[in-house]
This record gives structure tokens, C-alpha cells and sequence, in this order.
């Protein structure tokens, strides 16, 4: 017995492992906080799987139960079955469309019984092991374009269908695998270039379009003339810097218009450009959405959340003593705005003990996967640390009005079955991979 207990325990990162535990215990903690009532009996409401931090800490022994049976499994397991998940990902999420259920404001959750479900969420794990099996082929070329447009289809499939089922933050998720890529030999002018698309919505949002209109235009003149001498050498230099500016006044005039009438969201519309501190342009609506958002104020999620943190100074106000959170002000406090949760009853040195402990988190993981002998396992490693950052990052972001409230929940500490399970998943499968690493390729 205490034979077969070495065995599973030998060659685990134990640092990775009490990571997960602290970040779990702080998720469980601070619904806790949240939900618990006055008067309740803490052993009784903790065990009978009916209040919110109840079913989280349910969550956390089966997440604990499927942690070690990933440890238990042959590490070739996965690398040999990952497109079989890859196809089983995307076979749930089209199970979505004929069985999913419509739950605030997304269509991406099939219920089970007494229990929700969301594809999207669990497809990231399908997609990491998929995207590592594909560039760690041994014949796979990855700087050649067409090993890169496949690997991008890999990715934006999922994508597409999480869109498809209004739940456009998960999809957003999935472009962080584009780090991955990176890191195998993605080139750089990619990034550059979708980071100056990014600029370039952005900028049509903020400037009047006319006048963005003549600021582009400016630059593809100036561009000209200061390449002029490479310009008289070779024409095509030319009509390259035109056909890039024709291209920007397109997105700007046309494309960003389009999608913010036609693809996004009402409410997503009003998020974005209440991010950016400015009303929604009738331009960006037809008349039934324009007339629909209006009713609501997306600004009361954010303002409230920036209160709470404020509130809770430097020390916090302490465990089950916040006012905001504990009085319902802050809306979704258990899953996307957790962290004012935190901010509040633990103030400023709370809030930035869980921002060590996520940032440690991610260096471990990069640390781990940098170690791997199997491009395999690097891969997945690198995969596992883009999706958690993605995650922190943007939730972070989003409860303190930096970034649009898209429904990002922050990775062991929101609540919710599907999320907590999904990144315990992908977490302890790099650990069994890490487990083997001394077995050289595979």
C-alpha cells in the first residue's frame, strides 16, 4: 500500500499542486463570504450541497478525485487520444444547439439534471491537447503557412461556435493559443499585425471617422515620402503602403460598423464602448437594438466592483463583514466579479497575495514547461499558461473597468462546476506530464 502511494506521489511538482489547493480554498473562502447567512450552521450548510460555497467545495473533491485518476493514467494517453478529444470537444458544442439552454444571456449551457454544462469551457482542454499533438509531429514544419492556417483552424473552430452561442468571452479564450504558436515559431509580424488591428478598432471607436479617415491617409503620405528613394526602385513598395491604407479606411468605415451592428451584442456594444468612457453611437445600432440597450446600465456592474475594492482600504473589512458584496450591490459577486469579493473583505494586501499567487502559478507553469523533453508536453505546458493568463488577466481587468465585461471567470476561485473542473483538468495533466519527463521523446 505505502508502496503503491510512492508510485503515485514520485516525481509530482509539489509546487504546482499546493498552488491549486491555495487558489481553491481561497475560491471556496470568498463564496463563502458571499453567501453565508447569519444564523446558518457552517458544518451543516458546508456538507448539504445546497448553498453556492457548498456545491464549490463539492466541486473541489471531484476535481481532487479526477486530479488523481489523470495521475494514475499513462502520460502516452494523452498525446494519443487528443484528437479523439479534439472531436468529442466539438461534437458537445454542437450538442449545443439542438439541447442548450439559455442562461443569462448565453445559449452555450446544456443542463443535466440538477446540474449545467458548458461545452465551450471544456472544449479549451480538447483544443490544447489537439493544438500540442499537431506541432509535435515529428514531419510538422511549422514555419511553412499552410502548418500555421491549420493550426489557426484548429483554434478558430471552437471559437466560432462559442460565438455562434452568444458566449463571446469564452471565444475570445481561445486566440490565446495563438501564444503557443508563437512560442513553436508563430511569426512575430503576426502579432504585430494583429495588435495594430486591435489599434486600429480601438482608434475608430475613439476618433471621429472622418477624421481618422484623414490621420490614416496622413500616414500612408508620409510612409511614401520618407521611402521615397525605395519607392523609385521598386513600384510595387507603393502600392503596397496603398493597398494597407485601403485596407485600414475599409475596417474603419465598413467592417468595425458592421460587426458592432450585426454580429455583436446589444449589451456586448455598450460593455466595449463603456470601457472606453463613451455612449454608444447610433451609428453602432439598428433602431430595435438601440433601443433595447438603452433600458439597461451596463456602467452599474463596473461602478459597483470599483466600489467594493475601495472599500476595503488596505487591511479589508474582514471575513463576512463587507458591506457591498454581503448586500447583493455588485451583480454576478460569486463568478465574474469574485475578486471585489476579496478586494473588499481583504483589502489591498488580500488582493495582492491572490495576484502573487496567480503570478507564481503562471512562472511554475512556464518553468515546467520549458523543462518538458517532448515537444508534446512543452506544447500543452505553454498551452495550460495562455489560458490561464487570458483568464486572469482579462478578469482582472474587466472588475477594475479596464476591459469590457465579456463573462471571463478567474481560473479556482469563481464559481461554477464546468470552470473549476476544466482548468483542475488541464492543470493536472500537465503535472502527469511533467510527472514523465525524464522518458525522453515520445
Amino acid at each position: 500500500m505505502s508502496y503503491r502511494r510512492q508510485e503515485i506521489t514520485k516525481g509530482i511538482d509539489w509546487a504546482l499542486l499546493w498552488l491549486w489547493i491555495l487558489l481553491c480554498a481561497v475560491g471556496v473562502m470568498a463564496i463563502f463570504a458571499v453567501t453565508f447567512k447569519e444564523g446558518d450552521p457552517f458544518i451543516q450548510t458546508l456538507l448539504g450541497f445546497k448553498t453556492d460555497y457548498s456545491k464549490q467545495f463539492y466541486f473541489w473533491g471531484v476535481a481532487s478525485l479526477f486530479g488523481i485518476f489523470i495521475l494514475l493514467t499513462d502520460s502516452k494517453f494523452f498525446a494519443a487520444t487528443a484528437n479523439l478529444w479534439y472531436l468529442f470537444g466539438i461534437l458537445l458544442l454542437l450538442l449545443v444547439f439542438p439541447f442548450g439552454s439559455n442562461v443569462r444571456g448565453t445559449a452555450s449551457i446544456i443542463k443535466l439534471g440538477g446540474f449545467q454544462f458548458q461545452p465551450a469551457e471544456f472544449c479549451k482542454i480538447c483544443v490544447c491537447l489537439a493544438l500540442a499533438k499537431y506541432l509535435s509531429q515529428p514531419h510538422r514544419e511549422f514555419l511553412k503557412p499552410k502548418s500555421q492556417v491549420y493550426a489557426a483552424i484548429i483554434v478558430l473552430i471552437p471559437a466560432i461556435f462559442s460565438v455562434m452561442q452568444s458566449e463571446t468571452g469564452l471565444a475570445l479564450v481561445y486566440f490565446s493559443f495563438f501564444i503557443v504558436m508563437y512560442r513553436e515559431g508563430l511569426s512575430s509580424s503576426v502579432l504585430i499585425i494583429a495588435f495594430a488591428i486591435a489599434v486600429l478598432v480601438v482608434s475608430t471607436l475613439l476618433i471621429e471617422k472622418n477624421t481618422l479617415a484623414f490621420i490614416l491617409t496622413g500616414l500612408a503620405l508620409a510612409t511614401i515620402y520618407f521611402l521615397r528613394r525605395q519607392v523609385k526602385k521598386k513600384k510595387a513598395l507603393m502600392f503596397a503602403v496603398l493597398f494597407i491604407w485601403l485596407i485600414c479606411v475599409g475596417v474603419q468605415r465598413f467592417a468595425v460598423p458592421f460587426i458592432f451592428k450585426n454580429i455583436l451584442k446589444p449589451h456586448q456594444v455598450e460593455r466595449i464602448f463603456s470601457t472606453i468612457g463613451k455612449d454608444v453611437p447610433s451609428e453602432y445600432f439598428s433602431e430595435s437594438n438601440a433601443i433595447a440597450t438603452r433600458k439597461t446600465d451596463v456602467h452599474y456592474n463596473v461602478k459597483q466592483s470599483k466600489i467594493a475594492i475601495g472599500s476595503g482600504g488596505f487591511w479589508g473589512k474582514g471575513l463576512l463583514k463587507s458591506t457591498q458584496t454581503r448586500n447583493d450591490f455588485v451583480p454576478e459577486q460569486r463568478t465574474d466579479f469574485i475578486f471585489c469579493t476579496i478586494g473588499e473583505g481583504f483589502g489591498f494586501v488580500g488582493s495582492f497575495i491572490l495576484i502573487t499567487l496567480y503570478t507564481l502559478l503562471l512562472f511554475r507553469i512556464i518553468t515546467v514547461a520549458e523543462r518538458q523533453r517532448s515537444v508534446f508536453s512543452r506544447t500543452y505546458g505553454y498551452g495550460v499558461a495562455a489560458v490561464f493568463f487570458f483568464h486572469i488577466s482579462i478578469n482582472l481587468a474587466m472588475t477594475v473597468g479596464l476591459a469590457p465585461v465579456i463573462g471571463i471567470p478567474l481560473p479556482f476561485i469563481s464559481y461554477g462546476g464546468t470552470s473549476l473542473l476544466t482548468n483542475s483538468i488541464l492543470l493536472f495533466i500537465l503535472i502527469r506530464l511533467d510527472v514523465d519527463r525524464q522518458m525522453g521523446l515520445r
